[in-house]
């Protein structure tokens, strides 16, 4: 992986992760990001790197030799993309206790909400 790329961890038997991947691929113009499953060894490699707490297990971007977790990622992401989507950077003035509330509530539910797979579609790349 380029050290100046982007990188997407994400929870890759996660259909909801998965949509996210998907999603963000498509609106994608520059073509910045790199995507690694969580459960591929170079996923576990890359977590390795980042002292993270405990369960991290949904949405990470590391990116400037930083890891984002929870809204924080989601909303990191959402800047490196092309209007109108880089506009939700207006849920910052959320308060990060209320995001990162809800963030934990969708990703602990996220499985029954939208389902999960077998294995990852990237294998163990």
């Amino acid at each position: 992986m380029n050290k100046h790329h982007p990188v997407v961890l994400f929870d890759g038997i996660c259909n909801l992760c998965n949509g996210t991947v998907s999603f963000i691929l498509k609106k994608d113009k520059k073509n910045q990001f790199r995507f690694l499953a969580i459960q591929s060894k170079e996923g576990k490699t890359m977590l390795e790197k980042y002292p993270l707490p405990f369960g991290t297990d949904s949405v990470i971007l590391i990116y400037k030799g930083r890891a984002f977790i929870e809204s924080d990622a989601a909303l990191e992401i959402v800047k490196l993309l092309s209007a109108p989507w880089k506009w939700f950077v207006i849920f910052e003035c959320v308060p990060k206790k209320w995001r990162d509330k809800m963030y934990r509530w969708i990703a602990k539910n996220r499985y029954s909400w939208f389902g999960k797979k077998d294995s990852c579609d990237l294998g163990d790349e």
